[in-house]
Order: structure tokens, then sequence, then C-alpha cells
């Protein structure tokens, strides 16, 4: 990675935390700019929080155990079903007040022994399959930082993968690998994609590959490989950078509208 000084690694907390105070830009907070300028702002000055969501943990989970291996994975998470309820002899739901209290005397974050399983079947999975195989290899790192401006707007992005000979590779999970085309859609990846691509290019001057490894949550943990397209990334590309010139006009006015200020026209077609 020596050849490349301006691909950097830092903690996840302080990664986040500079896009979240609004100092650079990120691919999920562009997104959401792009949805409504308004939520963006309203976003980054703590008027809103999301709210955790369990899939998002396993997910966390499963990309330590694949990228990073055992020993981070066991520095970061302890598999463990926590407390029993008393009356029912079951463990007590995740969501529960019993079992929230309990996760905070922790020092790890707790992955349950069926989630556990199920990541270590998506481990596996990705280990058999030849192309994955060829992306996790040639002196590739995991959760390579990189900071550049776009169009006058400090960027910054977190690649799950970078490889000299591969390029960006991003790992997903997904509800069920059938369906992932779809999910590309619906979840913009073809916009974080390029993105990052974009990022990384100003910063280094080339122009590399973009592949998403996706694995799903089925029971069969099958997991594939899908390459992004230069044509499909330089269409998501133009449309970021138009995203970003309005991100520096709304700012430069403090203009921060919601989108939905003039009159819509309901229309019974559905949209795709």
């Amino acid at each position: 990675m020596n050849l490349y000084p301006q691909i950097t690694h830092e903690p996840e907390d302080q990664y986040h935390a500079q896009s979240k105070s609004g100092k650079v830009m990120s691919s999920h907070l562009l997104a959401l700019f792009r949805r409504s300028p308004y939520k963006y702002w309203a976003t980054i000055n703590g008027l809103t929080e999301e709210e955790p969501k369990p899939e998002y943990a396993l997910g966390r989970a499963a990309h330590k155990l694949i990228l990073e291996g055992t020993e981070a994975f066991n520095e970061a998470y302890i598999v463990t079903d926590g407390p029993s309820n008393p009356k029912t002899g079951a463990p007590y739901g995740k969501t529960s007040k019993a079992y929230q209290d309990w996760a905070q005397t922790l020092d790890r974050e707790p992955v349950s022994t069926a989630d556990f399983a199920d990541i270590e079947r998506m481990r596996e999975h990705c280990r058999k399959h030849p192309e994955i195989e060829k992306l996790l290899g040639w002196g590739g790192e995991p959760e390579c930082v990189v900071r550049a401006e776009l169009e006058g707007v400090p960027c910054q992005i977190r690649m799950d993968w970078f490889s000299p000979e591969t390029g960006i590779t991003d790992l997903k999970t997904c509800r069920d690998i059938e369906f992932f085309d779809g999910d590309c859609r619906n979840y913009g990846y073809g916009f974080q994609m390029a993105f990052y691509r974009a990022v990384l290019r100003k910063a280094t001057g080339l122009n590399f590959p973009v592949n998403v490894i996706a694995v799903d949550k089925t029971e069969f943990n099958i997991a594939g490989v899908w390459l992004m397209p230069e044509a499909e990334l330089d269409v998501c590309e133009r449309m970021n950078t138009a995203a970003l010139k309005r991100f520096r006009d709304c700012k430069e006015r403090d203009d921060w509208p919601t989108g939905y200020e003039k009159v819509r026209i309901f229309s019974n077609e559905r949209r795709s």
C-alpha cells in the first residue's frame, strides 16, 4: 500500500465523526442530500438520529470476520446469546431492556450463536468462490480511507477492500442474492460506488475497477460478485457531481429546501 500514501486507516467512529459533523461529505450523506437537502442539514445538525437496525449489526459483524479475519472479529465481538428470561428459560430479545442493560456491561459487541453460525457460513462461501478469492487477494487491505475534494467539496470514503491490482471491492449482505440487482437500484449502490471511484481517482490520479461482493442471509448464504460497469458508474457520477454542485450552492446560501416546496401532480402510474 506504500504505492498510495493517500490511502490511510483509522477507527470507524473517528471516520464517521468527520462526515456527521458536516466537515466532509460521505456517500451516505450525499445520497441523503440528493433526496432532500433539508434531511442532510437536519442530520448533521443533530435534529434527527438514525435508529440502529439489527440487520446492520449482522452486516458489520460479517464484514469484520470476512474481510479482517478471526482475530479482528474476536477483538470487536463476543459470541453469546446473553441472559435468559427466568420465566421462559429463553434468551431475552435483543430489543428488550434486560438485554440492552446487559449489553452495556460488555467490552465487546455481542453476536448470537445463530447469527455467528450464519456469518461463518457466509465466510466459507466467500472463501470457496473463485472470483471472490481473486478480489480479496493480490496484496489488498480492508477499511481503506481516502479523502479528496470533488467540486470544491471535501469528501471521504472508507473502502471495504482495496487492492492495487483489482481496485475497489465492496461487501454487501442482502436478504436474498436472487434479488440483489434490485437491491443495487433500490439502495443506490451504483451512486455509492461511483462516489468511491471518483474520490479515489481524484486522490491517486488513477481510475480503478469496482466490484461488489454480495452474500445473502437466507439459509443458503450464497455469495456472488457483481462488476460495476464503467458506463453505469459514469452516469451515476454525473448525477453525484450535479448534487455536489447543488450542495455547494445550498451551503453558500444557507438554504436547505425539503424538495417538496412546489405542488406535485398525482399520477396513478407506477414509477420505476
